[in-house]
């Protein structure tokens, strides 16, 4: 069923070849900017609907295949993309959350209710099976502090348990639990959204909490945890401007959270499926808001930290929609389009634009859960067109960001209008140039002509991610709707690379 949709996909991409309008692209590889952190294609796992359960963990007892409990699939495919870093349990979670239900036998530990989210949470996944968990699809970890109705003496306790390497009673406790060596804990978030969920509190009275609570964050002296502060929601300036100036030579990086809702309406923020091209628009619009946000705080952060050293860690974003209607699935369980894709390509590489400043970004979330890299029901799997991006941009972790500049047609809808051409570019370690093309465009292709400014590239190779329809979805009855493609429209010619960039599309091309 799913080849005669594979040929009609092909058979558009190539329809789609035609050129309409055109763009201009230079890259400037003479100009070498800072690195792209791994840690910006970093990942978000809560403890809500079945972003955990039956998403991540279904116990080794499950005739779903697990290793060792985690599903098997998601875990071959988390481990593909390279996920660099997963926060952990938290969210809104995190600010109710008791590190010790999550620990010793999984038949003794507690139920509780799960305020935030409803329902009970169970607790069979606490710290043992997240940090085994990250060492098994080779992430690193982010934890989320319990803040709002925690001390610094829990947050203490809970560090040791995990980090300690020594004979106190909570390393003996983490080896009488089944592990023996330590884990690494690589950043703590002191609290989330603690101007919200976390404790509604004013950016003055936390800023002196997260110094009560910074003080008292010790780890192993050859392995320092980076602390992250609970940052602005979207466009409150004001926040950050409070918290830096207070606590900002205790902080390692701040956070930002920024969520993209088509009709800006949260008690109806529309449809993951059934939507039209207004709403594609706004989408669009709402993921390249990102630069002005990035652009802002950064702006305020220069103030107290002029030389750059306090990361902004956007540590929650990404597309909110409505659960879809008559769905029996738990909280924030959301389908996943072509033009989620879309957005995420443009995020990315605003990310990429500011990596001075950017050096963690966390997608909300994983599996199961808001615009979510993968899908499950039951025994059943299903990759997701932002999987596919993640895929694709894979190549930019690690890599050297080159300025680009772009010149192109502009795609407007009624009164609305966004460029209708986006790109990054960066130099991997062995040199190889990676560029990324973002047609917004949903009716028109372009041809891009990429100059190459002080970079020798005579062969090249890409693939494409576009769909027939704007609402394009993978099923589990149809999987291969909406993955990449080998690309073959890109040409070298007169020292100018050619390429001819369907409607609606991500592209990514490798030049030698």
């Amino acid at each position: 069923m799913w080849q005669s949709g594979l040929v009609a996909m092909l058979l558009f991409v190539s329809s789609q070849n035609h050129a309409g309008t055109e763009a201009d692209v230079t890259v400037h590889g003479d100009r070498p900017g800072p690195i792209i952190h791994r840690e910006i294609y970093g990942q978000f796992a809560e403890m809500l609907g079945r972003g955990i359960y039956g998403g991540i963990w279904v116990g080794e007892n499950s005739s779903i295949p697990n290793i060792h409990g985690y599903r098997k699939d998601v875990v071959e495919a988390l481990k593909a993309i390279k996920v660099p870093v997963i926060r952990w349990p938290g969210g809104c979670f995190a600010d109710q959350y008791d590190w010790r239900d999550g620990i010793g036998p999984r038949d003794k530990r507690p139920a509780r209710l799960n305020a935030s989210w409803g329902g009970e949470e169970s607790n069979q996944f606490g710290t043992h099976e997240f940090m085994d968990f990250a060492e098994l699809i080779g992430a690193k970890t982010y934890l989320s502090i319990n803040v709002g109705t925690g001390s610094p003496r829990e947050m203490s306790q809970w560090i040791e348990y995990i980090t300690a390497d020594g004979h106190t009673s909570l390393a003996q406790e983490r080896r009488a639990n089944g592990r023996d060596k330590p884990w690494k804990i690589d950043y703590v978030g002191i609290g989330n959204e603690m101007w919200g969920c976390g404790g509604s509190m004013r950016p003055e009275f936390y800023a002196d909490v997260y110094r009560q609570y910074a003080t008292f964050l010790h780890s192993p002296n050859d392995t320092p945890i980076e602390r992250i502060a609970s940052g602005a929601n979207a466009d409150d300036v004001g926040w950050t401007d409070k918290v830096m100036s207070i606590a900002g030579s205790q902080i390692d990086g701040i956070s930002l959270h920024y969520y993209t809702i088509p009709t800006g309406e949260w008690t109806h923020k529309g449809s993951a499926t059934h939507f039209d091209e207004a709403e594609w628009m706004s989408t669009l619009q709402g993921a390249m808001h990102m630069d002005e946000l990035i652009a802002k705080h950064s702006a305020v952060m220069d103030k107290y930290d002029p030389k750059k050293r306090v990361a902004l860690v956007v540590d929650e974003w990404g597309n909110w929609m409505d659960q879809e209607p008559g769905s029996n699935d738990p909280a924030l369980y959301q389908q996943n389009s072509l033009r989620d894709a879309v957005s995420a390509a443009i995020t990315l590489d605003i990310f990429h634009a500011h990596a001075d400043r950017v050096r963690m970004a966390n997608i909300a979330q994983m599996v199961n859960v808001l615009q979510a890299m993968i899908l499950t029901d039951k025994s059943k799997m299903v990759l997701t067109p932002t999987y596919d991006v993640f895929d694709m941009y894979k190549v930019f972790q690690g890599a050297t960001y080159l300025p680009v500049d772009v010149q192109g047609p502009v795609y407007r809808y009624g009164n609305a209008s966004v460029p209708g051409v986006h790109a990054t570019a960066g130099r991997d370690a062995s040199g190889v140039v990676h560029v990324a093309l973002v047609n917004l465009d949903p009716h028109q292709a372009d041809t891009v002509r990429v100059r190459l400014s002080g970079i020798k590239g005579t062969s090249v190779q890409g693939r494409v991610l576009t769909a027939p329809a704007m609402t394009s979805i993978n099923t589990f009855d149809q999987p291969h709707v909406v993955e990449p493609k080998v690309f073959d429209g890109a040409k070298f010619g007169d020292g100018v690379l050619t390429v001819a960039l369907p409607s609606k599309s991500v592209v990514v091309l490798d030049i030698r």
